[in-house]
């Protein structure tokens, strides 16, 4: 039954996050290409510097050519600094564009020049590396749809935007479309491409009853969606959602490097102040002009400024983070921030939950069994009688391997749920039992083969009507990649251990088939988050690797949390710090390999600033270096951290 559909505008709470979405997404994409304008400005500056150089020297000709060489190499950072002056602070532009009006002033404009060109170009640079972050969710955010095709009760269409839609309402999507929100398949079948989301190449079939996801691609068939979750709750905007938060998060050597923001530069106007006064007034050097060809005191502290000015250490770490989380998104790994990039190389203990993770978390219907045999098909039509309306695992893949099959809907009457047991109803007079076989075989005299316990790693649902009995047999395959995903872990050097709720017998059937070095079974949530715990005290940093609700509280207490998946819970996906959106567990190997060449960038970064600031320093508070050196070897050292960041983004794979 469609339901009537009333248009109602949403109230403000349950659009809000949608909304803030999409602001942000705008705000983004207002500076879409501004490097480009960026590196256009370097170039002019470039060339109008070369232009005055080669023009007669004092001529109005040079000058015209220097003053425009410095209103282009220098506009973006004045626009900087303006903004910062008006909320009473400064930075690193502040001291570039002091150091380019310094150097004028005494005539040495070819060296201003060509501090602005290569500071604009560094910044061009890092814009574009920011850029390339941005990428991945422009894409997600431009493939969503804005309406929906609501079906009314009557049958009509008509379109409305998609924060309007509510669970419980049909939408009909056409051949070539995009779902706009998350739901299940209500009537049609089709193939869907995911690959947006979840990485999966292959177009994946749906069938009634299956789930779709917004975002996703609708191949052939036009298809009814009975809408489940709002548009702000979808897959789509929560993976959105998780990306910004990422890229506004900040990792602690990054908090390290903020510390040069204001009262680093404050430090280093005060030294170069004090310096000049040294220079000037203890070594006798000429204020500002030079005399018999020792520069003066002024031409020093410009130099000084310079080369102490921490731009390179201040892009050193953001660069690298932000490179990485652009890196793992074009592999479908969402880190949730610079944190989480440093600290998964960090890890020595990886627990794994089962269900989900080591194996594919979709049960299937293995068999279907029948005592006395030859009624196989009744079996299943019961089960999916009493299964259809239920939203449990086993209940899903009952229905959707009765779909599959086109099985015949029976119509059961005074359907009653036996808590702890199973369910009940009536079928033409007959009571119909399906779920524990000790209630649903309650007083029948079982032949042998029923007694038959199911293989480790099956479940099974039992059926009875009138004097037939019966079983389903369901299996959660176990990832064909577990095995050689674990065995790589081994050759890092991490321990692997599996948290599981299963019974020891299965626990132990799943040790000998992926080689886990330890495995921990009948745990209750609980149970999983003291182990977490109980690890951390012991002083070893563990990853939780889960995608169930119960995973939920380990995955927040674990040092890195891991989420598989897009289909992961909400609760799971709310606490993890990095998420695997393509499904894949080889992926953890992946983000693990990734954090750590984002650790070893940040270290070389670190190191390489760090020691470019310290010699250039003590050249220039020796008067040993001239102005012109000091501005490439201080903007060089920028460009080359940022470049050495880009790696990440164009390297395929991430060995340790």
């Amino acid at each position: 039954m469609i339901p009537t559909v009333t248009v109602v505008e949403p109230p403000e709470c349950r659009t809000c996050l949608l909304r803030v979405t999409q602001r942000r997404i705008e705000v983004d994409a207002e500076h879409s290409g501004e490097w480009r304008w960026q590196l256009g400005a370097a170039g002019m500056c470039a060339a109008f510097g070369v232009g005055g150089w080669l023009a007669p020297e004092g001529s109005a000709l040079a000058l015209g050519l220097h003053l425009a060489g410095y209103i282009a190499g220098g506009w973006f950072a004045m626009k900087d600094t303006w903004e910062l002056l008006l909320k009473r602070e400064i930075d690193v532009h502040f001291l570039m564009l002091a150091v380019a009006v310094g150097a004028a002033s005494i005539g040495e404009w070819n060296e201003g020049v060509t501090l602005l060109f290569l500071f604009s170009f560094a910044g061009a640079l890092e814009h574009f590396a920011m850029e390339r972050t941005q990428r991945e969710i422009r894409a997600l955010i431009d493939t969503a749809p804005k309406t929906a095709t609501l079906v009314t009760a009557n049958g009509s269409e008509h379109e409305v935007p998609v924060d309007q839609v509510r669970p419980g309402h049909t939408l009909r999507i056409l051949p070539g479309a995009l779902f706009p929100l998350d739901g299940e398949l209500a009537a049609g079948e089709t193939a869907v491409d995911e690959a947006t989301l979840t990485g999966e190449a292959t177009p994946v079939e749906k069938k009634p009853g299956d789930s779709v996801m917004a975002g996703t691609l609708n191949l052939w068939g036009a298809v009814d969606v009975h809408v489940t979750k709002l548009a702000a709750e979808s897959a789509l905007q929560r993976i959105i959602r998780l990306i910004q938060e990422a890229q506004r998060q900040k990792a602690p050597s990054q908090r390290f490097t903020d510390r040069f923001g204001s009262n680093y530069t404050f430090a280093i106007l005060s030294l170069t102040g004090g310096m000049f006064l040294f220079w000037w007034l203890f070594q006798g050097k000429a204020p500002f002009e030079t005399v018999s060809g020792q520069p003066s005191a002024f031409y020093l502290a410009m130099t000084l400024l310079v080369v102490a000015s921490p731009c390179a250490l201040v892009l050193s770490v953001p660069s690298a983070i932000l490179a990485a989380i652009a890196a793992g998104a074009r592999h479908g790994i969402l880190f949730r921030g610079g944190v989480a990039v440093e600290q998964l190389a960090q890890v020595r203990v990886v627990a794994m939950d089962k269900t989900g993770t080591l194996t594919t978390g979709e049960l299937r219907v293995e068999s279907v069994e029948s005592f006395p045999s030859g009624h196989e098909t009744e079996v299943l039509e019961w089960a999916y009688a009493l299964e259809r309306l239920s939203t449990h695992p086993l209940a899903r893949a009952i229905t959707k391997h009765a779909r599959l099959l086109k099985s015949r809907e029976r119509v059961v009457l005074k359907f009653n749920s036996v808590t702890g047991f199973g369910l009940e109803a009536e079928d033409e007079g007959r009571k119909v039992r399906l779920g524990k076989r000790e209630w649903v075989l309650e007083g029948a005299t079982a032949p042998q083969q029923v007694e038959m316990q199911a293989a480790l790693g099956v479940s099974e649902v039992w059926v009875s009507c009138g004097g037939v009995s019966g079983r389903l047999t369901l299996r959660d395959d176990i990832r064909p990649q577990a095995r050689a995903v674990v065995e790589a872990l081994h050759k890092r050097g991490l321990r692997t251990v599996v948290l599981t709720g299963d019974r020891p017998e299965a626990a132990a059937h799943l040790q000998e088939i992926i080689a886990v070095q330890e495995i921990r079974s009948g745990l209750r949530p609980e149970q999983k988050l003291e182990f977490i715990l109980e690890t951390a005290r012991s002083g070893r940093k563990t990853a939780m690797i889960g995608d169930g609700i119960n995973d939920a509280p380990s995955l927040a207490a674990a040092h890195v949390g891991v989420a598989m998946g897009a289909r992961g819970s909400d609760a799971a996906l709310e606490q993890a710090d990095v998420v695997l959106m393509h499904d894949r567990l080889e992926g953890f190997l992946e983000a693990f390999d990734l954090s750590a060449a984002a650790g070893r960038i940040i270290r070389q970064n670190m190191i390489l600033s760090l020691a470019v600031i310290l010699v250039l320093v003590g050249f220039a508070l020796a008067g040993r270096i001239p102005l012109t050196l000091g501005v490439m070897g201080h903007e060089g050292s920028t460009l080359v951290v940022v470049l050495n960041s880009l790696r990440l983004l164009w390297r395929g794979r991430f060995q340790s």
